[in-house]
């Protein structure tokens, strides 16, 4: 297969980025729609049925520090394809859940498929095939998997109203299995691309490889940081919204914003691929503190204040796999990204529990100002990764992957 032959292609970006849309869709926003109808008919603890995704991220959390190395090693081309068949699985074990724990057994599978099969996965395969030419590919495939719960939500609800919670899931299912994994064997090529770049050299005098765990840690904390704020937005959004004074309708009019302020988002990083991702970084937590900064002054900027925050959202997205990338090279890129993903899962994991408490407890202002702290937090973390850039080298990293 000659070089060409190996460029990411629009065709099968668009692909993977349909399978991201079915299998984020059957995971991670799949109890936006069935929490409610499950608790209802089996009459089992809302909390514990929401909880469940808790224990599914977790999986993931533990899971994905191993996925790195499998993608290093071998790269994602068959994991992936399994993903499907992995969350399929277990949706199918939540379709015959007779019992609250055989439900919960349901999600340690798909918190399995989720670690193969989401965004980290995706990426470090990416990354691992293509080189530096995978910032288009995850742009351009988080381009399209922004209209997940625009597609994903409606589908499911209305497999649920037409056929039950229970047969929806194995409807679903039955989906995963038959698109997932011809979609990877024909979008992703066989076999590396680009071959791995040797782990760069120091370029300033006198400068070690103690700025690469430095530069990991600030990543890390940042990506662990955001993910949470976008936890909390995805899950508590509306109800945030409606303790500060919004009806009901008003306050599911703006959450509906997120999405087209992400895949527009998205849409500009297109023209700004020259922009390195440590700007990139930075531009999306200012834009996501400015967007919940508005909110949290004055519920009538809400609607203004949640386009700015999808549009820092959606960078965030593409910034996710690309900033690693850009950092550490091609070489350490797929370990690193599995180190990463560890704690920013399980603090993931945790984000509902706390701020369901902090709300209760506290109520949706002081949410917003905890929220608004980590965001400035999180901007000073972007602002120290400004002088990185890829001069460091990846031994670091890798030793410890």
């Amino acid at each position: 297969m000659n070089a060409f032959e190996f460029r990411p292609r629009l065709w099968s970006n668009a692909l993977l980025g349909i399978a991201q849309i079915l299998v984020w869709g059957g995971s991670f926003f799949l109890l936006a729609v069935l929490a409610d109808p499950v608790a209802k008919d089996t009459g089992w603890s809302r909390q514990w049925v929401y909880g469940a995704l808790s224990l599914g991220i977790f999986v993931s959390a533990l899971l994905s520090p191993l996925m790195g190395r499998w993608v290093a090693r071998h790269g994602g081309r068959g994991m992936l394809g399994l993903s499907g068949l992995v969350i399929a699985a277990g949706l199918l074990v939540l379709a015959c859940a007779p019992s609250l724990p055989v439900f919960l057994l349901g999600w340690l599978v798909i918190g399995s498929g989720m670690a193969i099969g989401l965004y980290d996965a995706l990426y470090a395969a990416l990354g691992w095939q293509y080189g530096n030419e995978a910032r288009g590919s995850i742009t351009q495939v988080t381009l399209i998997s922004g209209f997940c719960t625009t597609i994903t939500w409606p589908l499911i609800a209305f497999l649920i109203e037409h056929l039950g919670w229970r047969e929806a899931c194995a409807a679903y299912a039955g989906l995963l299995v038959l698109v997932i994994w011809p979609i990877y064997a024909v979008s992703l090529p066989r076999g590396r691309g680009v071959p791995p770049e040797p782990p760069a050299k120091a370029s300033t005098p006198g400068q070690t490889e103690a700025p690469d765990a430095k530069v990991f840690w600030l990543i890390t904390s940042s990506f662990t940081l955001a993910s949470v704020i976008m936890t909390v937005v995805s899950v508590q959004l509306i109800t945030l919204l409606q303790d500060r004074g919004l009806p009901l309708a008003a306050a599911i009019g703006v959450g509906a914003l997120i999405g087209p302020a992400q895949v527009a988002a998205r849409a500009l990083d297109v023209l700004a691929r020259k922009l390195h991702s440590v700007w990139a970084n930075a531009v999306s937590a200012g834009l996501v503190l400015l967007g919940l900064a508005l909110i949290t002054l004055n519920p009538g900027w809400a609607v203004v204040g949640i386009l700015i925050y999808g549009a820092g959202s959606g960078i965030r997205s593409i910034v996710r796999g690309t900033l690693p990338l850009a950092i550490f090279g091609q070489a350490a890129y797929a370990k690193a990204l599995g180190r990463i993903a560890r704690p920013t899962l399980m603090a993931q994991a945790l984000t509902p529990l706390a701020a369901g408490y902090l709300i209760d407890t506290q109520g949706a202002l002081s949410t917003l100002l905890v929220m608004c702290g980590l965001c400035a937090i999180n901007v000073l973390l972007a602002l120290l990764l400004l002088p990185f850039r890829r001069a460091q080298g990846a031994s670091s990293v890798s030793a410890d992957a």
